[in-house]
């Protein structure tokens, strides 16, 4: 069991934030976080990620409690990939991807080759190999998107929490970026990440956890998560859920653009 979270609570001082969050993620699995903002999502991976330690409950990952483990220890276990990076200097790609090789190492730690072939073996992985040697500032978004799960690959932690991975990308860059996240789940890495869009989680998670006001409403497969009446109480929008291709794909369509 790669992530298992008990009776998980969090506050902001009285602000009551999480509320006896209990789920269990198996390796190799893709869980897609669904939820409106303000709900909890991001002070869940906080948490799990050891960011916040005030948290009653308990969440063991890869066999460990986090709230055991040092800064260096959970980085072994867990890497994170944040919403938006806006890089300050011209690093190149591979460059990029070789700062999380010092996981687990002293401050003075410097690249062996070992490191740059793991970090180069990291972008072949994610099908930009040939960018490389490439400005990270003068690559597209999605590019940087895959350059950022590089580093995560080459850091070689078994699981990866990211938030909103595809929040500020086109619809190209975005079916690039999480096929390539689905590949990598069927490859034995467990990834958490959060989205917006039931469509996302329908077309490529194995599980949804759908977040409202700080308590799980649902945790399963995304055909049996996400029904028309849950998108309507979260989000406050009426839809139709209907299904394609003998149902093995499920779309969300809002009843409003339906009448017109």
């Amino acid at each position: 069991m790669s992530v298992k979270i008990e009776n998980l609570s969090f506050a902001y001082g009285t602000h009551q934030v999480l509320k006896n969050i209990s789920l269990e993620v198996g390796d190799g699995t893709l869980v897609n976080v669904l939820g409106p903002n303000g709900t909890g999502k991001s002070t869940l991976f906080r948490c799990i990620l050891g960011l916040y330690t005030s948290y009653h409950g308990s969440i063991i990952v890869n066999g460990k409690d986090i709230s055991k483990l040092n800064i260096r220890e959970r980085a072994r276990e867990m890497a994170f990939i944040p919403q938006s990076h806006k890089p300050v200097y011209d690093y190149d790609v591979v460059d990029v991807v070789l700062m999380s090789s010092g996981a687990g190492s002293g401050a003075f730690f410097s690249p062996k080759k070992a490191h740059v072939d793991r970090a180069l073996d990291a972008l072949e992985r994610v099908g930009i190999g040939h960018l490389a040697h490439r400005p990270y500032t003068r690559i597209s978004g999605g590019e940087q998107q895959l350059v950022l799960i590089a580093r995560a690959l080459a850091q070689n932690a078994n699981t990866i929490i990211m938030d909103e991975p595809t929040s500020a990308l086109d619809y190209g860059n975005t079916v690039r970026v999480l096929s390539c996240v689905r590949q990598l789940s069927t490859e034995g890495l467990t990834v958490i990440q959060s989205t917006h869009q039931p469509d996302q989680a329908f077309l490529y998670a194995d599980k949804t956890l759908v977040l409202f006001e700080g308590e799980v409403l649902a945790y399963g497969s995304p055909k049996d998560a996400i029904t028309a009446e849950l998108i309507s109480k979260i989000y406050g929008v009426e839809v139709e859920v209907n299904s394609l291709h003998d149902d093995r794909v499920r779309v969300c369509v809002p009843k409003i653009e339906i009448g017109r």
